[in-house]
């Protein structure tokens, strides 16, 4: 439940007569996505003008939409599990873990038990997390292979206001990479759309028909000849965008096998993940106030590092 409201009243502006529903929704209150909004019209929580509709319903200029939000979903099915977690940060509101690699961040078809969600309800057994049955708490993620902070929120107030900020992109992530080569010009912006792949429907694309307004900006921090290590920002925020934007300049992320970055050519350089880590996170807590957090880079990562400094006589 949002804080202090139960109900919302959203009256829908003459400018934007002929959305559908959802997309109105999305756009108007931006705390849930599209899909979440799909979830509460079909269960019968939007009302327009007094009546249930149907997302695909368009609306029409000064019709008044109420919205009653649901309780909050527990976490009650879930186990927790004693999964050790580097604790970045924590307080009465939120938790800032340093993920490592190859922990998936919440249950999913292979991983009921296993995850960063069934860790966090161990470490805290008396907190019931807010949001999502199966995301309980959980406000953004990471591939499973890549490593860093993740934010997970303790309490409805913090769950509604991480989740605000990551949809209205006031919050900023800076990612470091070991990519395959080095970028030229050493500081810039790649900007290209991505899409689901035209035949791989696992995988992202520059190539897609329906690719959506994306930017990366990069800065080459240690130049390998062979390699560098790239500070990242995001400028927006797709799926894979950072792999598929450093593959598509011809410099993926090393280990990365998906994006065709396992291996470096003619050396024995190669990484067993993608040498992508969330380095830094800086946000608004939900009591007030900016906060930055950085979390190290995990163990392979800096082995690899240290591998290539020492082939440049850096070591």
């Amino acid at each position: 439940m949002v804080p202090d409201e139960a109900t919302l009243k959203l009256r829908v502006p003459a400018s934007d007569a002929g959305l559908r529903l959802d997309v109105w929704l999305a756009k108007a209150d931006r705390r849930f996505s599209r899909s979440r909004w799909q979830r509460l019209i079909r269960g019968n929580h939007v009302r327009v003008e007094g009546r249930t509709q149907t997302p695909h319903y368009l609306v029409r200029g000064g019709e008044v939409v109420s919205v009653r939000l649901p309780p909050a979903e527990t976490a009650g099915a879930l186990t927790p599990c004693p999964i050790p977690l580097d604790i970045v940060y924590e307080d009465a509101d939120l938790i800032a873990v340093n993920k490592p690699p190859g922990l998936v961040v919440h249950p999913a078809p292979g991983h009921s038990d296993d995850t960063l969600v069934n860790a966090v309800l161990y470490h805290c057994p008396d907190l019931d997390f807010p949001g999502d049955a199966l995301r309980p708490g959980i406000v953004h993620r990471l591939d499973k292979d890549t490593s860093g902070i993740i934010l997970v929120a303790k309490n409805e107030r913090s769950l509604y206001s991480l989740a605000l900020q990551f949809r209205t992109r006031r919050i900023r992530k800076t990612y470091l990479a070991l990519v395959r080569g080095v970028p030229s010009p050493a500081k810039g912006v790649i900007r290209a759309p991505i899409g689901r792949h035209p035949r791989d429907r696992k995988r992202m694309s520059t190539r897609s028909r329906r690719g959506r307004r994306a930017e990366t900006c990069y800065t080459v921090l240690e130049d390998f000849h062979i390699a560098a290590l790239l500070e990242i920002g995001l400028v927006t925020g797709r799926t894979h965008q950072i792999r598929v934007h450093l593959a598509w300049r011809g410099h993926p992320v090393l280990g990365d096998r998906q994006y065709g970055g396992r291996r470096v050519p003619e050396t024995d350089i190669q990484a067993q993940r993608q040498m992508l880590h969330s380095f830094r996170i800086r946000f608004e807590h939900p009591k007030g106030g900016e906060m930055t957090l950085e979390a190290p880079v995990t163990g392979d990562m800096r082995q690899l590092l240290d591998r290539l400094r020492s082939l440049e006589g850096r070591g």
